[in-house]
């Protein structure tokens, strides 16, 4: 039987890269995408992730198992939390984007600095990079940066902008730690081009996620 991915996202834009990263690390699985933008707005708006909100997300994940999804992504770092209350609910593994990402992270070095542009991503990515650090038994410490103005030039549609906002403060970051975490999917893409500029490791989730999804995939 062909397994069936869902992809939960609340950024509309990320549908065609995981279509793209489904090709690579899953071609023998059927996926589709759930999107609700709202989500994220909201939290964005009253500043944390409410009740509301949490039952809104844990819906969404639960009409993904009701449409016959096997396993479901969540690419969304703000609503990681929200997740953790979902899988008590539905019966089909949920993979946490980050969790591949934090549990990298705490490997890599002791000095971890995370860098957001969504204010409602810096409090989950970083609790989160702590509880691994301490599933781990080790001490790490986390800093992190909010580039809130690239999230602007990126509603704006100034992607350009974004970038070169974000990298700016990813370099300034560099000289003060031992690994870097681009904590959101929509920065993934500069990864390429820090790893080449940054003199620490740097680090994204769409990758380290599916690599995960497909371990999930292989295994049921």
């Amino acid at each position: 039987m062909t397994a069936k991915i869902c992809f939960f996202h609340t950024v509309a834009g990320l549908s065609e890269r995981f279509d793209e990263l489904a090709a690579e690390y899953v071609p023998e699985a059927d996926h589709f995408h759930i999107v609700d933008e709202s989500v994220l707005d909201e939290q964005i708006e009253v500043g944390e992730l409410t009740p509301s909100i949490t039952n809104r997300i844990c819906t969404q994940l639960s009409l993904a198992e009701r449409a016959g999804a096997d396993v479901v992504l969540d690419t969304c770092s703000s609503t990681s939390p929200a997740v953790d209350v979902a899988r008590r609910l539905v019966d089909v593994p949920i993979v946490k984007i980050d969790d591949p990402l934090t549990e990298r992270a705490v490997e890599l070095g002791d000095d971890i600095h995370v860098l957001a542009t969504a204010a409602s991503t810096v409090e989950p990515s970083t609790e989160l990079i702590a509880r691994k650090a301490e599933q781990s038994d080790l001490e790490r410490s986390i800093e992190s940066t909010l580039i809130d103005d690239a999230l602007e030039a990126r509603k704006r549609g100034d992607i350009e902008r974004h970038d070169e906002l974000v990298t700016e403060a990813a370099l300034e970051a560099a000289e003060r730690a031992d690994v870097l975490v681009l904590a959101q999917a929509s920065m993934s893409h500069l990864e390429p081009e820090l790893t080449e500029r940054a003199p620490v490791p740097v680090l994204s989730s769409p990758h380290l996620a599916m690599e995960r999804l497909a371990e999930t995939v292989a295994e049921l």
